[in-house]
C-alpha cells in the first residue's frame, strides 16, 4: 500500500474522478504555486471504486473554488490545519463565472471589447447550462464529463 506523509497545514482535495487529478492540476493553476503538490491517481475508493486525490501545502486562499465548483461540484475540500481536518466545505455549482470560459458568439460584445471580462450566469443548475449575460449564447463547455 502506498504511504503519503501528513499534511500539517494545508487542503485535500478528495473525491476526484479517477484520472482527472493533472487536468485540475493546470485549470487550477497549482502548477505556478511554490507550495508543496501531492497528486494521489487512482487511490481505492468505497465510494466511487477509483478516485483522485490533491494534497496541496498553504491556505484556502490558493484555490479559486468558483472553477473548481465549475470543474467538478462533487469534490470534497477539506481544510487541513495542525494535522487534523478542521473543516469541510462541498462545493456548489458557482451562480458566475468571470473569464473561466469564454463566448464563442461572434456577434457578442465580447468578441468587440477586448478588454471586456467573459461573464456566464448558470441558467440552469440540473443541467449544468451557463449562458453569456451579454448575448445569452450557450456555454459548450462542460468539465465534469
Amino acid at each position: 500500500m502506498l504511504n503519503v506523509g501528513q499534511l500539517e497545514n494545508g487542503v485535500v482535495l478528495d473525491h476526484i474522478q479517477a484520472g482527472r487529478s493533472m487536468s485540475i492540476y493546470y485549470d487550477l493553476g497549482l502548477d505556478k504555486l511554490d507550495s508543496s503538490v501531492a497528486i494521489i491517481k487512482n487511490a481505492r475508493s468505497n465510494k466511487m471504486g477509483k478516485k483522485d486525490i490533491i494534497k496541496i501545502e498553504g491556505g484556502i486562499d490558493l484555490l479559486d473554488l468558483d472553477i473548481l465548483g465549475f470543474i467538478d461540484h462533487n469534490i470534497t475540500v477539506n481544510i487541513i490545519r495542525d494535522g487534523v481536518i478542521a473543516e469541510k466545505r462541498e462545493l456548489q455549482m458557482p451562480k458566475r463565472l468571470t473569464n473561466i470560459i469564454k463566448c464563442k458568439n461572434p456577434r457578442c460584445i465580447t468578441s468587440i471589447e477586448q478588454e471586456l471580462d467573459h461573464v456566464f450566469a448558470l441558467s440552469e443548475a440540473e443541467g449544468e447550462v451557463y449562458r453569456c449575460i451579454y448575448c445569452g449564447e450557450v456555454s459548450p463547455y462542460k468539465y465534469r464529463r
